[in-house]
Parts: C-alpha cells; structure tokens; sequence
C-alpha cells in the first residue's frame, strides 16, 4: 500500500481534495491534512460541516491537525517513506509561503520537506487570474523541484458533467504518481503506446 500526504487549503475547489482522497484511499494509505479555511470551504461547496467531512474518509485516512507541526510526516524520515505531497486545491498563499520557505502550519511544513527530501510536491492551484508574484511564486516551487498545475479541465474526452470535469483533473493528478485510474479517457487511447 503506498503513502500519500494530502492537504486541502482554502482556495474553492474543495472538491477536487476531497474526490482525490476518495479514489486513493481505495487501495492507499492518505495522511490529510486540511487547513481551518479548507474546512469553511468544504462547509460552503459541498454542504459537509467539519465532522460529518471526517466521518466519511475511508478508513484508510489519517487525520492531522494542521497546527501540529510535531506530527509524523512533519519529519523527513516520515515523508521519504510516502510517495509525496498533493496540496489540491492550494491557494496562493499556501503557495507563497511554500515558495519562500515559510512554515506556518503543518501544510507549508510537509511541502517544505517534500522539496528538501526530494519527493514529489504537487501543487494544485485554484484561482485566476494570476499576478506576477504567483507567477514568480510558481517559478520558484518549479525550480524547486515542485509540479504547479492549474485546476484546467481538458474537453477533449468530451465532458457531459461537471464530476467528468472534476474527474479529469484528478486523474491528471493521478497520472503524475503512476496511479491507475479510469476517471478520463485518455488521449487518443484506442491506440496501443
């Protein structure tokens, strides 16, 4: 079963965390954390106070307070054993601190020794447009060694729903982890690679 940090921050698109955790807490372990604002944000898009949301995670997820920076995958020899961090949907200033070293939180810290440790960080950024500061921000995690991506649907597997575009940027994000998935069809997939 392979390890996941997971963290969801208070930009809009909770639902894009709380779906990501769903498909991997089907056959892996996710140790998620969700910032206070992710909490109103999960409140506000999908109806789920604070503890009907965490009564609903498989058993499969572990819960960390997103203020305790003594937790177990705060450390570098916890997170190397994980196949890194996703922070979906990450807001721009979780990205902020995340680019200029600054750990306030439990979030900031995992991001920030995912980069020391050299695990993927896989920033999901929710917002638009962007200024040059988040532009310089993002520059700064790539350089870094983190994957930025923008919460972009494509429609070239023709989209009916909105979970089907939801869906979609999960499965991108899966895709970067190697994690097999049938949220989207794939780009010309008929044909054999």
């Amino acid at each position: 079963m392979k390890k996941f940090v997971v963290c969801i921050t208070g930009a809009s698109g909770a639902i894009y965390g709380v779906r990501l955790i769903e498909k991997l807490s089907e056959d892996h372990q996710v140790y998620l954390v969700v910032s206070s604002n992710g909490f109103i944000v999960i409140q506000r898009e999908l109806g789920l106070d604070k503890e009907k949301f965490l009564s609903s995670l498989n058993k499969n997820v572990k819960v960390f307070d997103p203020y305790d920076i003594t937790a177990s995958i705060a450390s570098g020899s916890r997170i190397v054993e994980t196949e890194g961090v996703i922070i979906a949907p990450c807001s721009l200033g979780t990205l902020g601190s995340i680019a200029n070293g600054v750990s306030q939180n439990l979030i900031h810290r995992v991001a920030d020794v995912a980069l020391k440790e050299r695990k993927k960080l896989y920033l999901l950024v929710r917002e638009m447009p962007f200024s040059l500061i988040h532009i310089e921000n993002m520059k700064k995690v790539s350089l870094a060694g983190g994957i930025v991506a923008s919460a972009s649907p494509g429609f070239y597997h023709y989209p009916k729903t909105l979970d089907d575009l939801i869906n979609f940027v999960v499965g991108k994000i899966l895709d970067t982890f190697n994690i097999p998935h049938s949220l989207y069809k794939k780009w010309r997939a008929e044909e054999t690679f």
